[in-house]
C-alpha cells in the first residue's frame, strides 16, 4: 500500500492530478461514444447500404454486431466481412454464415435449373429411357428449398411420364402384333380369313412405325415382327396354293360326277386323278379321295376290280399268296383268330399300322378252320384296308424319306456347334429308324443317299470328338505328371513352409485346369492325386494352424491395447508389422487369412476410432474452453466499474480480477492455432481493467502522497513554531490538522502521535519538546544521510565526509547475519515519525528523498 501512497507523488501540489482527470474523461468520452453508436446502429435498421459504412467506421464492437443484423445481400455481406475478418471476429462469422447460406441457396438453385435443363433435353430427345428419368428424380429428391422451380420441374416431369406411359403402350402394343402374328403363322384359320388378319395387322403396324416413341422400340421387336410376317406370308401362300390345287381337283371330281357312270372309265380316272397336282394329307384331301373311290366304284369295272382299293400313287401291286388248305382246328384257335382279327379292326380304325401289322402276321400265321363267305369277305376287306392303309404309310414314309435326306444335304451348311450337329443328325437317324417300323423297309437307292448326307454332316463333328478323345488321354498323361511332382515334394520333407503353401495351390490350381478325362481314368486319378496332396498338405496344414493361433494371439494384443495411452500407436504399428511378417512367412488358405486380417483390421480400426473420438471429444473440449475464456475475455472487454468511492473501486477491479483468473485458470486447455491469440486477448483485457484500477490507485495515490506532504510540512511549521516561541492557538492548528484529508491508519497514527506530542508541548512544556527537537536534529540528519545513501540521491558537497563514514556503516549494517534490512519506504517512515528541528536544507532534503523513493516505488 505504500508504494501506491507514494506513486508519483513528488513534485506535485495538492491539486487534483492532471493525468487522472484526463483519464477519467476520456472514460465518460467513450462511453457516450459508445451509447450514440448503439442508437446509430438501432437506426440503421432497413438501410443495408448505411449498415455496412456504419460497421466499417464503427468502434465499438457491440454496436457493430448490432448494425450486422441489418446486412443481407451478398456484396455487401462480402464486403464487411472482408474488413471484420481480422478485427470483429463476431460480425465476420455473421457475415461468413450468410454468405454461406445465400450461396448454398444459389446452388440449390443452380442444380434446380439444371435439373430441369435436363428435362427439357429429355423430352426434345429421340430417345428416352426409364433410367435417364430415374437418374434426374434422384438428382432432384437432393435438392431443397427451391419452391419456385418446384412447379416448372413437375410439369416437365409429368411430360417425361407421359413420354414413358406413351413408350410403354408402343411396347405392349407392338408385343401383341408379334405375338397375333406367330399365331396366325401357327395355322388356324383359311386362307381369307388370314389375309384379311395379315392386312390388319400391317396397318396396325404401320401406324406403329409412325409414332412419335418408335424410337425407344427394343431393335429386336422389329426383327420378331419381320420374322413372324415372313412365316404367316409363307402360311398364306401355302394356303392359297394348297387352295388352287383343292379346287383344281374338286372341279375335276365334280365334272366327272356330272357325266354318266356308264360313259366312264375306271383307268382314264385314275391316270386324269393322278395326273393333277398332288394335296396334302389333310381332312379335305382325304373327303376328295373318299368321293374319288366312290366315283370309281360308280365307273363299270372288271369283277375282280370292283371290290380293290385305289393304291395311292407309286404303290406297288402286292402278289396274292394261293390259297391253302386249312386243317381241321380247335375251337378255341377259331375264337383266337377272330378275336386278332376284330383287334385288328380297331386298329386299323384308330390308325396303327404297326398294331395292325402284328396282328396281320399273327392272323397269317394262325391256323383256322374254313370259313364262310361272309367271315372270308370281312377278311379280305380288313385286309385290303390294310393293304390300302399300309401303301399309304409307305407312300408317307418315302416323302418323309426324301423330307429327312434333304435336312441331312442341307445340315453342312448350317454351320451349327459339334454337340448340336451330333444331336441333329442322331435325331435324323432315330427318326429313319422309326419309318422303317411304321411304313416299312426303304428303298436301297434312298437309304444309301441318306447314309452319306448323314456321314457327310456328322464328319466335322466325328472329327471334333476325336479331337476331344485325344484331349482326354493327353489329359491324363498331365494328371499322372501332376501326381508324380506332387509325391515327389511330399517325400522332400520341407521346411519352407511358403514355398511348400505356393506348390500345394499351385499342383491344386493346375489340377482344376487339367479339362476333361475319360470317366473310367477320372476317379482313379482323382483318389491317387487327392492322396499325395494329402501326404504335402498334412505337415502344412499343421503349420498353418500354428500361424493361425499366432494371429489369434496379435488380435487378442490389438484387444488389450488401450487408445487412450500414448504409446498405443506405435504398438499398434509393431503388431501390424508383426502381422506382415507373419503373413509374408506363411499365407493361410485365402478365406481363413481373409477373415483373420477381417478380425485383425477391425481391432485396429476400433483402436482408431477410439482415439479419433477421444480426438474429437478433447477437440470439443478444448473447444469449449475456448468459448469460455472468450467469455471470459468479453466480460473483461466489456466490465463497467461501477460508481463510487475510489476504495470500492479499487476493491470490485481487484475483485472481478482474482475471480477473472481463477475461473481463467479452471478452464483447461484451447486449441493449440488459438492458445496465443487468446492469451493475448486475455492479457489485453485484464492489462485494460489493470489500467482503470492503476489510475484509481494513481490517484488516491497521488491524494494520499499529497496529504501526507501537508501534513508534515504542518506538523514541521508546528515544531517551528515552537522552538521560535511564537503565540500558538491549539485549536487553529488542530483545525488546520482536520482540514486535511486523512491518511492510511498507520501513516495517520504515525504522525499524528508526532502532531500530539507537539500540541502537548504548547504552553508550559514547550521549553522541554523544544530541547528535544534541538537533541534528535542529529539523529534527523544521520537519518536523512543514510536514507540518502540507500537510495542513491546525492547529499551536497558538505556532507561528503560524513556521507563517506555512513556509507562503510550502511555497508557493515548490510553484512551483518540474521538482521533483515529495513525497504527504503519503512526508513523514509521513521525518518517522518523524528520529532526533530527541521531547518529548511534539512527539509528539502527531505521531499528530495519523498520524490526519489516515491519513483522507484512507481
Amino acid at each position: 500500500m505504500f508504494e501506491f501512497l507514494f506513486k508519483r507523488s513528488a513534485s506535485k501540489t495538492a491539486a487534483p492530478d492532471p493525468v487522472v482527470a484526463e483519464q477519467a474523461a476520456a472514460s465518460a468520452q467513450s462511453a457516450s461514444r459508445r451509447a450514440e453508436q448503439v442508437a446509430r446502429a438501432h437506426a440503421v435498421a432497413g438501410d443495408e447500404t448505411a449498415a455496412a459504412d456504419f460497421i466499417l467506421s464503427s468502434e465499438f464492437a457491440d454496436a457493430r454486431l448490432i448494425a450486422a443484423e441489418h446486412v443481407l445481400s451478398l456484396p455487401l455481406l462480402e464486403k464487411v466481412h472482408q474488413a471484420m475478418r481480422n478485427t470483429d471476429r463476431r460480425v465476420a462469422k455473421l457475415m461468413q454464415g450468410r454468405i454461406d447460406l445465400i450461396r448454398h441457396q444459389a446452388a440449390e438453385t443452380q442444380r434446380a435449373q439444371a435439373s430441369i435443363d435436363t428435362a427439357q433435353r429429355l423430352l426434345s430427345d429421340e430417345k428416352l429411357s426409364p433410367n435417364q428419368v430415374a437418374e434426374l428424380d434422384r438428382q432432384w429428391q437432393v435438392i431443397k428449398s427451391t419452391p419456385e422451380l418446384a412447379g416448372a420441374f413437375a410439369a416437365a416431369r409429368a411430360a417425361l411420364a407421359a413420354r414413358l406411359e406413351a413408350q410403354v403402350l408402343l411396347q405392349r402394343a407392338v408385343i401383341d402384333a408379334v405375338g397375333a402374328m406367330r399365331a396366325l403363322a401357327a395355322g388356324g384359320q383359311s386362307a381369307a380369313e388370314l389375309a384379311q388378319t395379315l392386312a390388319r395387322l400391317d396397318a396396325q403396324h404401320a401406324q406403329h412405325a409412325q409414332s412419335p416413341e418408335r424410337a425407344s422400340l427394343p431393335k429386336h421387336l422389329e426383327t420378331d415382327f419381320t420374322q413372324a410376317r415372313e412365316q404367316a406370308q409363307s402360311v398364306l401362300q401355302a394356303l392359297q396354293q394348297h387352295q388352287a390345287v383343292f379346287d383344281a381337283r374338286q372341279a375335276a371330281l365334280a365334272e366327272w360326277q356330272a357325266q354318266d357312270a356308264a360313259t366312264l372309265d375306271a383307268d382314264t380316272l385314275k391316270r386324269a386323278w393322278q395326273g393333277l397336282p398332288r394335296l396334302p394329307e389333310s381332312p379335305l384331301s382325304d373327303s376328295l379321295q373318299q368321293q374319288f373311290v366312290a366315283l370309281l366304284a360308280s365307273a363299270p369295272a372288271p369283277v375282280q376290280a370292283a371290290t380293290a382299293e385305289v393304291a395311292p400313287p407309286h404303290a406297288e401291286p402286292v402278289p396274292r399268296k394261293p390259297r391253302q388248305e386249312h386243317a381241321p382246328v380247335s375251337k378255341e384257335a377259331t375264337e383266337q383268330f377272330f378275336k386278332t382279327l376284330d383287334a385288328m379292326e380297331a386298329a386299323l380304325q384308330e390308325g396303327l399300322l404297326h398294331v395292325a401289322s402284328e396282328h396281320d402276321k399273327t392272323l397269317r400265321d394262325t391256323k383256322h378252320g374254313r370259313l364262310t363267305p361272309a367271315q372270308s369277305d370281312r377278311l379280305a376287306h380288313v385286309r385290303a384296308q390294310f393293304k390300302q392303309l399300309a401303301d399309304w404309310a409307305r407312300w408317307g414314309g418315302n416323302v418323309s424319306r426324301e423330307e429327312l435326306v434333304k435336312a441331312g444335304e442341307e445340315l453342312p451348311a448350317q454351320e451349327l456347334p459339334m454337340a448340336e450337329l451330333a444331336k441333329k443328325v442322331g435325331s435324323l437317324r432315330e427318326r429313319w429308324k422309326s419309318l422303317d417300323t411304321l411304313s416299312g423297309p426303304a428303298p436301297k437307292s434312298l437309304w444309301e443317299r441318306f447314309d452319306a448326307a448323314c456321314s457327310v454332316a456328322y464328319a466335322p463333328a466325328a472329327q471334333h470328338f476325336k479331337q476331344l478323345a485325344e484331349e482326354r488321354h493327353g489329359n491324363a498323361a498331365k494328371a499322372q505328371e501332376l501326381i508324380t511332382e506332387t509325391a515327389a515334394l511330399a517325400a522332400e520333407e520341407s521346411t519352407d513352409w511358403k514355398h511348400v503353401a505356393s506348390a500345394s495351390q499351385r499342383l491344386r490350381q493346375a489340377w482344376t485346369r487339367l479339362g476333361t478325362i475319360d470317366r473310367k481314368e477320372k476317379k482313379r486319378l482323382d483318389t491317387e492325386f487327392g492322396a499325395a496332396l494329402d501326404a504335402l498338405s498334412k505337415p502344412l496344414e499343421t503349420q498353418r494352424q500354428i500361424e493361425t493361433a499366432r494371429r489369434e494371439q496379435l488380435i487378442v494384443e490389438v484387444g488389450l491395447l488401450k487408445p487412450s495411452e500414448r504409446n498405443t500407436i506405435d504398438m499398434l504399428k509393431a503388431l501390424q508389422d508383426k502381422w506382415q511378417e507373419l503373413a509374408k512367412a506363411l499365407p493361410l488358405e485365402r478365406r481363413a487369412e481373409q477373415a483373420l486380417w477381417q478380425r485383425f483390421r477391425a481391432a485396429c480400426d476400433d483402436i482408431f476410432a477410439k482415439r479419433k473420438e477421444t480426438a474429437h471429444a478433447a477437440d470439443h473440449e478444448r473447444r469449449e474452453h475456448l468459448h469460455a475464456r472468450e467469455a471470459l475475455c468479453a466480460s473483461l472487454e466489456t466490465a463497467v466499474i461501477p460508481e463510487g468511492d475510489d476504495k470500492s473501486r479499487t476493491a470490485f477491479i481487484n475483485h472481478l480480477l482474482r475471480d477473472t483468473r481463477a475461473a481463467w485458470n479452471a478452464t483447461g486447455p484451447v486449441p493449440r492455432a488459438s492458445e496465443a491469440k487468446i492469451e493475448q486477448r486475455y492479457q489485453a483485457a485484464v492489462a485494460g481493467v489493470q489500467a482503470q484500477a492503476d489510475a484509481i490507485a494513481e490517484r488516491a495515490g497521488a491524494a494520499q502522497a499529497n496529504a501526507l506532504r501537508d501534513k508534515l510540512r504542518l506538523v514541521q511549521s508546528l515544531e517551528a513554531a515552537l522552538a521560535d516561541g511564537a503565540a500558538t492557538d491549539a485549536q487553529a492548528w488542530n483545525e488546520r490538522w482536520s482540514a486535511l484529508p486523512p491518511l492510511d491508519m498507520q501513516y495517520e497514527r504515525s504522525l499524528q502521535q508526532r502532531f500530539a506530542g507537539a500540541q502537548a508541548a504548547l504552553g508550559e512544556g514547550s521549553a522541554a519538546y523544544v530541547q528535544q527537537l534541538q537533541a534528535n536534529q542529529a539523529r534527523l540528519l544521520d537519518e536523512v544521510l543514510r536514507l540518502e545513501i540507500v537510495a542513491g540521491v546525492d547529499s551536497g558537497a558538505e556532507f561528503a565526509r560524513d556521507r563517506l563514514k555512513m556509507q562503510v556503516e550502511v555497508l557493515q549494517s548490510s553484512l551483518k547475519s540474521g538482521q533483515k534490512p529495513l525497504t527504503q519506504v519503512s526508513q523514509l517512515m521513521q525518518l517522518c515519525a523524528i520529532p526533530a528541528a527541521t531547518d529548511a536544507r534539512t527539509a528539502s532534503r527531505i521531499e528530495t528523498l519523498l520524490r526519489r523513493i516515491g519513483g522507484q516505488a512507481k
